[in-house]
């Protein structure tokens, strides 16, 4: 899985970005669900979605992945003071635990930079405990994602919402919703591991 581009890294570690992450993004991409118990965030990026979840969902347990080092030693110093939250570097391919060890599996906008997406959604329901919930949005493929990932050059699957919907029903999922927004530019989902 390749990291992020630098155009990608600086965006992500904006205060803007940040603000509308915890402000409008979060709430909207959790669609409501609760999240409690632990909770593994894959691809992490510099956590400005963790740093929501820890203020809209305090008794959340979260252990935070990314494969970009940067990234992973950025959300490390921010933080350094947290002792309830591990921070890893890890292949989404090839995560690093035991078999149903969350509660929960949440993914920002991060899958289509995992060219074998699929092999993510495996992992994932791995990890994911029996009843456990994938919750989270992602770009998905149109021409102006297309177009943004031509320019910055970082490497990309982008996804439709059909073909993520076969995909994620096929590795056994249920309860499995994915929603199209933003003019069609970007889906949620949330499906339970069964």
């Amino acid at each position: 899985m390749p990291t992020m581009s630098g155009a990608e890294q600086l965006f992500c570690r904006s205060a803007p970005w940040g603000a509308w992450t915890r402000k409008v993004v979060l709430p909207w991409a959790l669609q409501g669900v609760n999240l409690n118990g632990d909770v593994l965030e894959v691809g992490a990026g510099s956590g400005a979605m963790a740093f929501g979840t820890l203020h809209a969902h305090p008794q959340a347990r979260l252990t935070l992945t990314d494969i970009d080092p940067a990234m992973v030693t950025a959300i490390s110093k921010r933080l350094d003071a947290r002792t309830d939250i591990t921070v890893t570097e890890a292949d989404a391919t090839r995560l690093p635990f035991d078999d149903a060890s969350f509660d929960f599996v949440v993914s920002y906008l991060m899958l289509h930079h995992v060219v074998n997406w699929k092999t993510a959604l495996t992992e994932i329901h791995r990890v994911l405990r029996p009843g456990g919930q994938l919750v989270g949005y992602d770009l998905t493929n149109t021409r102006l994602a297309r177009l943004i990932h031509v320019v910055d050059r970082s490497p990309h699957r982008l996804i439709s919402p059909r073909g993520f919907e076969q995909a994620i029903t096929a590795e056994r999922f249920t309860d499995v919703r994915v929603r199209g927004g933003f003019a069609g530019h970007v889906m949620r989902f949330t499906a339970t591991a069964a």
